[in-house]
């Protein structure tokens, strides 16, 4: 017989463990699912996402809870195996069939498979139960059981660190304690003759792209015999381009040579095609096909160059010859609970990755491995996937029963993942190693024996340099391994010069001024950030009491999970805006100034992309694209997929050719305000390009009075040759003549006389600018699916409140005399009023579309 597949999605039930009173069971729409997402579909709690909800549902992690279904099939033949497959349980998970105990499982990162053919109970229906101990209590209990180990913690309670577990259900300083359970992916019910276990690929592309070699695999899994057969093909675009017929050995593993001559390679979006092949695996008995099993792989040459320069030793991406930018996003798990995650919200969130340019998306290592569907995804639209492994923030231990079940973890993620032609790059951990430096663990550079490290006082070392290493180059040799996020060969994990860093000198640290970012590069930024508030409709939507909805109530604080926020954020804001007090006028500013971070921070860091032997920034990744609940973060976009303006400023940002301006902001450098520093002449101007070729491009630079909107200065315009690839510099520390009358440096480029960017560097801080009488004018067509934005003067900040399901094709932007911004409405309707605003504005007279 051929493979039969039943998915056991419906027909469950669930409730608390120790509960035994009749009637107690709540129905469960469908697996995967959480018990929180059934309680609350039971009206048994409130809204954990709503006012303070999170507290009154906090019980639940000290509770046990069980789920159960029934099934029917019929009893396995000697030839036909009946196995279930859990693809995911959340955590600690005792499950029993027919009153038979068939796993126990201690990790959620992991599948696992179960032969039941011998448990059935024919053609009646089995009982199938799952209990989920709370992993909150057990992870308390780890401790108590491992006291050699001492359990460093930098975000949250020690008890998750013993757990393998996502890290974030403990809460983190953008998410809420929400300790999940249960069944959070599907299950499975298989049944089989025979089954292919995994199929994929090993290759080699020649440094010239015009040859790739290597081979297909497939390992089977039970019911194989010697005789078999299995057909490996890789097929592209209905073009079969290797067939092969191999016969299966004892060891249950098959594999065949392959030859491509100018094979389509894989490309991240922006340089070439995303292309892939359909790699399929057919197993056979005589004539009879027994189970079959088909891929999307990517073909490409993946390269992490590390080479000594003048400024240490560089990090940057080259794919397929080019050396790559990248600019893109952290990645945090996009909803506190998972399983209620679908394709389509994966699709929506990588879509909005290529909407703003973005080519790189790292995954964070205190959530998941990710799903398929997020992998699938990136494939597709061309997204690079740096991946850490599940690590973050902790001192991890490295007793026998921990790395038994790490093993099983990362080997099996890393089959999983090693087929996607998106994932790049591998990281041991998210910022373990500064935990070793805070807690000054042992750690010795020069110390090359494993064993030591696994008896030092930073055990996790053993870890993240032995174990992790030596798995990846076992299962997928050809990978990129990376110790970990922030890393630098064994240097202090801020150093500059060498690997990543995590560049929190902005908001925390220092708090350093937004506008040095400058001066707070590295070789690969791969975390920094600034928070924002979302909308207006999503803070309303979860503080739902009036009363609660104004800057600095206990609802907003309570909300907002980094630690000193009400400081860090209001010194930030105070610092370059007059301080508002309404709850829309705040919001609005903290918006501008998340947006304005990103400007200084992606234009000036993209900058350092230089040229090919001085790459001094390889890549920027913002902390972070997406939410797992609504919330105060820096997140650029909220839980809801609804995008700050800081979103679009990284948008304008990374444009295949951009133009950026570097204003000099010396009013700080005296200590006190000073009217003329204010109002600072100096100035750079330089062109990023990620283009494989030269362009010819017309620059046109205006000085432009923001009291009066006229010219204070000769316009600069100019033909450069922008070079490809690389930063061109134009102008370097020029200055105009100095005015006592404010004004703005405005710069366009264009293409064939096409604009296909500008820039705008404003006097600093903004608080000192007069912006009244500005004289916006917002019209929108017939058809309101475009809107014109102009002014007569110039406007810092215009932004329109989005909201759920209304898609702009830009926002955020500033306005410039002479200057009208074209906004296309893709998506929503706007027939029901669009707010709007800007620096300066009136908030009492404000205009509606």
């Amino acid at each position: 017989m051929g493979k039969v597949v039943q998915g056991l999605q419906s027909g469950w039930f669930m409730r608390e463990h120790d509960d035994s009173t009749t009637g107690s069971w709540l129905p469960v729409p469908q697996v995967p699912s959480q018990v929180h997402i059934d309680l609350l579909t039971n009206k048994k709690i409130p809204d954990p996402f709503v006012d303070a909800n999170e507290l009154a549902v906090k019980w639940i992690a000290e509770k046990d809870w069980v789920y159960k279904t029934r099934f029917i099939t019929s009893r396995s033949s000697q030839t036909v195996t009946t196995d279930l497959v859990f693809h995911g349980l959340d955590t600690f998970a005792t499950v029993t069939l027919n009153g038979t105990t068939i796993l126990e499982s201690v990790n959620m990162h992991t599948s696992y498979r179960v032969n039941i053919s011998n448990l059935l109970n024919g053609t009646q229906e089995n009982d199938l139960q799952i209990v989920f101990k709370s992993a909150l209590l057990r992870g308390r209990e780890l401790i108590d059981e491992h006291p050699e180990h001492t359990f460093h913690v930098r975000q949250t309670e020690a008890s998750r660190i013993p757990v393998r577990k996502a890290q974030y259900n403990w809460g983190w300083d953008w998410g809420p304690i929400l300790m999940t359970a249960g069944p959070w992916r599907p299950v499975v019910l298989e049944q089989y003759t025979a089954r292919i276990d995994d199929i994929w690929t090993q290759y080699q592309v020649s440094p010239n792209l015009k040859r790739c070699s290597g081979h297909l695999y497939a390992r089977l899994g039970a019911g194989v015999l010697e005789g078999d057969t299995v057909v490996l093909s890789l097929v592209y675009k209905d073009v079969e381009v290797v067939k092969q017929t191999c016969q299966v050995g004892l060891e249950g593993l098959v594999k065949t040579p392959f030859l491509l001559e100018s094979p389509s390679l894989w490309y991240p979006h922006g340089y070439g095609s995303p292309a892939r092949y359909e790699l399929s695996a057919e197993l056979f008995r005589a004539e009879t096909k027994l189970d079959s099993q088909v891929k999307l792989v990517g073909i490409r040459r993946c390269e992490l160059v590390q080479e000594k320069d003048d400024y240490g030793k560089s990090f940057y991406f080259r794919i397929n010859g080019v050396d790559i930018f990248a600019g893109g996003s952290c990645w945090i798990p996009p909803d506190s609970f998972l399983a209620q995650m679908s394709k389509d919200r994966y699709v929506g969130w990588m879509r909005l990755m290529v909407e703003s340019n973005q080519i790189m998306i790292r995954v964070w290592g205190g959530g998941i491995y990710e799903d398929d569907a997020f992998l699938d995804a990136c494939d597709e639209f061309g997204i690079l996937v740096w991946h850490d492994f599940a690590f973050a923030c902790a001192s991890y231990p490295v007793y026998p029963s921990f790395l038994t079940s790490l093993e099983e973890e990362a080997r099996q993620n890393i089959r999983r993942l090693r087929s996607h032609p998106s994932v790049v790059i591998w990281a041991g951990n998210n910022e373990d190693y500064q935990v070793q430096e805070r807690y000054k663990l042992e750690y010795d550079p020069e110390d090359t024996d494993p064993g030591s490290w696994r008896t030092s006082t930073f055990p996790a070392r053993y870890i993240y340099e032995h174990l992790l290493p030596k798995w990846v180059q076992e299962e997928d040799p050809s990978a990129i391994y990376h110790p970990g996020s922030p890393w630098g060969d064994g240097k202090h994990s801020a150093d500059p010069t060498v690997g990543d860093i995590h560049q929190w000198d902005i908001w925390h640290g220092q708090m350093i001024r937004y506008q040095d970012c400058a001066e707070l590069s590295g070789r690969f930024v791969s975390e920094f950030g600034m928070e924002a508030y979302p909308h207006l409709e999503t803070i309303r939507r979860v503080i739902t009491n009036p009363g609660q909805q104004h800057p600095g109530s206990m609802m907003m604080d309570f909300r907002n999970k980094a630690g000193d926020h009400e400081r860090r954020l209001m010194i930030y804001v105070a610092e370059n805006f007059l301080v508002p007090s309404d709850l829309p006028s705040f919001t609005h500013v903290t918006q501008v100034l998340q947006a304005e971070t990103m400007r200084y921070a992606y234009k000036a860091w993209r900058r350092m992309w230089g040229r090919p032997g001085a790459r001094k920034c390889g890549g920027v990744l913002v902390w972070q694209l997406n939410d797992c609940w609504p919330t105060m973060s820096w997140a650029i976009v909220d839980y809801y997929l609804v995008k700050k303006p800081a979103f679009y400023a990284i948008s304008r940002a990374l444009r295949p050719l951009d133009v950026g301006i570097a204003r000099a902001c010396p009013i700080w450098t005296s200590g006190h305000a000073d009217p003329m520093a204010t109002n600072s002449c100096q100035f750079d101007v330089w062109i990023s390009s990620s283009l494989q070729e030269a362009a010819e491009v017309d620059l046109t630079v205006k000085f432009i009075s923001i009291r009066s909107g006229e010219l204070v200065s000769e316009t600069i315009t100019t033909k450069i040759l922008a070079d490809a690839n690389a930063t061109t510099e134009v102008l370097e520390n020029r200055c105009v003549n100095e005015t006592q009358d404010p004004f703005i440096i405005h710069a366009v480029i264009t293409v064939g006389g096409q604009v296909v960017a500008s820039d705008t560097a404003w006097p600093q801080p903004l608080k000192y600018l007069d912006f009244s009488n500005r004289s916006v004018k917002v019209e929108t067509s017939p058809s309101q699916d475009e809107i014109t934005v102009s002014a007569d003067l110039p406007v810092k900040g215009f932004v329109f409140e989005e909201r759920q399901g209304l898609t702009l094709s830009d926002n955020g932007f500033d306005l410039v005399p002479g200057e009208k911004q074209i906004i296309q409405v893709t998506q929503g309707s706007i027939s029901n009023g669009l707010g709007w605003t800007y620096i300066g504005a009136n908030r009492s007279s404000e205009v509606v579309v």
